[in-house]
């Protein structure tokens, strides 16, 4: 079982992902160019339409094509959206005033009531915290605010 990188933002193009979409919420299909991509690898993609968030995909089953050389499809299980919505938000520091610009993925179809639960995910995932309803950056972790 090995992991791929085929994340835009790598530019390797003997490693690149051709294409990424959803057959069911939850599965996809995705073909790509080198790798050698087998059943029960992962593959980290990124999602469509943003600058630096990616999900893994479980592959299940995978088809080398003959031609083009090196080109194989997989089928793959992964996060479950029935609308993907890319969202940007900013939150501040609450103990130094630092702004973080960031990006989160949400299931657009659960509405604006799923927003703040997957921000606050997303904030997590980039090493922030939130105590007490005051998000603190990593620097103000530390310190005893």
């Amino acid at each position: 079982m090995a992991e791929h990188d085929f994340r835009y933002n790598l530019l390797n193009p003997e490693h690149t992902l051709i294409e990424c979409r959803a057959l069911v919420p939850g599965r996809y299909q995705v073909t790509g160019n080198g790798g050698s991509v087998k059943s029960g690898d992962v593959l980290l993609v990124t999602l469509k339409g943003s600058r630096d968030l990616s999900m893994r995909l479980n592959v299940d089953k995978v088809r080398h094509l003959i031609n083009p050389t090196g080109q194989w499809v997989a089928v793959a299980q992964g996060p479950v959206f029935t609308e993907l919505s890319i969202l940007n938000w900013q939150v501040k520091c609450d103990g130094c005033d630092k702004q973080l610009d960031f990006e989160f993925a949400v299931d657009a179809a659960l509405g604006k009531k799923a927003h703040a639960p997957a921000a606050e995910t997303r904030i997590t995932e980039l090493h922030w915290q939130n105590r007490n309803g005051r998000h603190l950056c990593p620097a103000c972790q530390t310190k005893d605010i």
